[in-house]
């Protein structure tokens, strides 16, 4: 079954609540910086007796978790927001922990005039639309669709702006989106750790009846297609990534002619060192220019001597979580 994005356990809960007539407050860290163990956009809800979600673990965790008890008791519904520093020389707002890093944390008490955005946020998450969450002060909790699929990927995901009249906002759903190109075993079983890893995933081949291909229900979208025409499938932008991983040499080089020159944040190849090269070679000679064939990754995957299909998952799962964080050269 397709991964839900990371975030719907925490609208889920706060909607039952709702529903139930049950307070519920939500906790989201709208900054980070440096080594914060709660990066911008976690979140929690948290009830009495339940939560959903992470706001980053730990002693602060606990603390922003007690804290929400405390004023969904004295039903108090006025909107915090709280510094905390991850030093113990930090001379105020000490998380308690030492990760040298910084973040800003939200407590946000839900009414039940929140229950229609935050079942539509619920619904939202579930069904893959497209939108963003904005919060801030006199505003409240809006949810707000986007226009087109060209609008959410050239927008920023998070936007925080502090100060007396905040605002914090976020877009739905996944903010990555791998393409595996290719539905044999080893896409098969990165598919199954990517699944684990808040990737929005589509795979494709041009294999009618594969096993492989049937078998993977991990997957977000599974497609049949031609590969000679196989760019008109995945589309150029900041947080996309593509892993070509087809049945062999020839259509590697079908696929990658395609691909090649355009702005993707990962395209890689899966092949032995030698392959690789060779396919560079026919690339060059088909007229591709230097800066197009640096964009290129191969071979794919982190150097852990891995060779297994599971094994070499692993690998490139890894790499792709490595250009995850690190800077956007695109």
């Amino acid at each position: 079954m397709p991964a839900s994005p990371r975030d719907l356990p925490v609208w889920a809960l706060a909607a039952a609540s709702l529903r139930a007539g049950t307070p519920v407050a939500l906790l989201c860290v709208v900054r980070s910086a440096g080594s914060s163990p709660g990066r911008q956009g976690f979140k929690m809800s948290v009830t009495a007796t339940a939560s959903a979600g992470s706001i980053g673990g730990g002693i602060m965790e606990h603390k922003f978790v007690e804290l929400a008890r405390q004023r969904l008791r004295a039903a108090d519904s006025t909107p915090l927001l709280r510094p905390q520093i991850h030093r113990r020389e930090a001379p105020a707002d000490r998380s308690g922990m030492m990760c040298s890093g910084e973040q800003e944390v939200l407590l946000w008490p839900l009414t039940a005039a929140d229950l229609p955005t935050v079942v539509a946020i619920e619904e939202a998450l579930q069904t893959g639309a497209r939108g963003h969450i904005a919060l801030g002060p006199g505003r409240g909790l809006r949810l707000v669709p986007a226009r087109s699929s060209a609008e959410t990927e050239a927008g920023s995901f998070y936007q925080y702006q502090p100060g007396p009249e905040w605002y914090y906002r976020e877009q739905l759903g996944f903010r990555e989106h791998v393409t595996i190109v290719g539905g044999g075993h080893v896409s098969l079983a990165l598919s199954t750790i990517l699944g684990q890893l808040d990737f929005e995933l589509t795979v494709l081949d041009d294999r009618p009846a594969l096993p492989t291909l049937a078998a993977n229900d991990t997957a977000h979208h599974r497609r049949l297609i031609s590969y000679e025409s196989v760019a008109a499938e995945i589309p150029p932008g900041p947080h996309q990534y593509v892993v070509v991983m087809t049945v062999g040499y020839r259509s590697d080089a079908v696929v990658l002619r395609q691909l090649l020159g355009r702005p993707y944040r990962y395209l890689g190849v899966m092949g032995s060192a030698a392959k690789v090269a060779e396919l560079r070679r026919e690339l060059r000679e088909a007229g591709f220019t230097p800066a197009a064939l640096a964009q290129l990754r191969g071979p794919i995957g982190l150097p852990i001597h891995s060779q297994t299909p599971e094994e070499i998952a692993v690998s490139i799962a890894a790499e792709l979580i490595q250009v995850r964080h690190g800077p956007v050269d695109i």
